[in-house]
């Protein structure tokens, strides 16, 4: 290649940012159809109660109440997430009722999920007489890799896309998704990849402090790691959200938003309690209970 053929081609280089989903089916046999979203958040699970059963083991903690544990969650989880996104679609979905159970198709809210799997952990905490905090801390750094890997769902379903952009990273959505307010547009903002990669940001700030705590410089207490899951989360919702234009809205709100800054103040809440009023969290069972095994109070 000459130099000034490889200069021709740099202002083509641009391109190699644009990027379309290939479609929301893996491949169909007869009835059987194969999804990547259905495929992405199994796949997800799979690797939330690996990564949780080995980070529960480092803990000296009862690894296999984990596995049950994720049944819990998924089922807490999985109707919440849909539950809550078709509430605030309700327009939508009161004209093709059919389609609040085509999960398949997207459509659920991440807070939802999270909502339902925090009640489905305290009752499950409560029944198996565990701590709860204990298992947030080593769900959290799951639970954040999950929602990293859930978001490439949006990406083959052509969902979740910000406003129109001309900057080298961006996402091509056909025009049957595009709203109609920007109809004449091609090219979008792909905040489903945004908030991939701050995702994957938190979970390797969650894992640096679940290994350097093992150290012992210092301990942390309990409930540290989950409450600073729920900050830095929700810092990098709240800004991602602004760009969407698909958000599920109150009034004028953005309800991501609103419920960001919830999760922002009780995380700082949270931990300036343990770190400055130095109290322990309130638990639906006693710390020291046997049935998680833990080897100390602040592990």
């Amino acid at each position: 290649m000459t130099i000034t053929s490889w200069l021709l081609d740099v202002p083509l280089l641009p391109l190699a940012f644009e990027f379309a989903s290939p479609g929301p089916i893996i491949l169909k046999i007869g009835p059987l159809t194969l999804r990547w979203y259905g495929l992405l958040i199994a796949s997800a699970v799979l690797i939330g109660v690996a990564l949780s059963s080995y980070l529960a083991k480092r803990r000296h903690l009862n690894s296999e109440i984990i596995g049950d544990l994720a049944i819990w969650l998924v089922l807490g989880a999985i109707p919440s997430a849909r539950l809550y996104y078709v509430l605030f679609e309700w327009q939508q979905y009161a004209q093709h009722p059919a389609d609040i159970i085509a999960i398949w198709k997207g459509g659920i809210a991440i807070h939802g999920a999270i909502l339902g799997g925090l009640i489905a952990a305290l009752i499950f905490s409560r029944v198996r007489q565990v701590p709860f905090w204990q298992l947030a801390d080593v769900v959290a750094p799951s639970l954040i890799l999950g929602q990293a890997i859930g978001r490439w769902g949006n990406f083959f379903n052509s969902e979740a896309f910000g406003g129109p952009t001309n900057l080298p990273l961006k996402l091509y959505i056909p025009p049957v998704q595009r709203p109609p307010a920007y109809a004449n547009f091609d090219y979008f903002h792909p905040t489903f990849l945004y908030e991939s990669v701050w995702n994957l940001m938190v979970f390797g700030l969650l894992i640096f402090l679940f290994f350097r705590d093992l150290q012992g410089k210092p301990r942390l207490k309990v409930g540290t790691i989950f409450l600073s899951y729920l900050i830095f989360y929700s810092m990098g919702r709240f800004w991602i959200e602004g760009l969407r234009t698909d958000s599920l809205m109150l009034g004028p709100l953005r309800i991501a938003q609103v419920v960001s800054l919830v999760g922002i103040t009780l995380g700082s809440a949270g931990l300036a309690w343990l770190y400055v009023v130095k109290r322990n969290l309130p638990d639906v069972v006693s710390a020291n209970s046997n049935n998680l095994k833990s080897d100390s109070e602040n592990y």
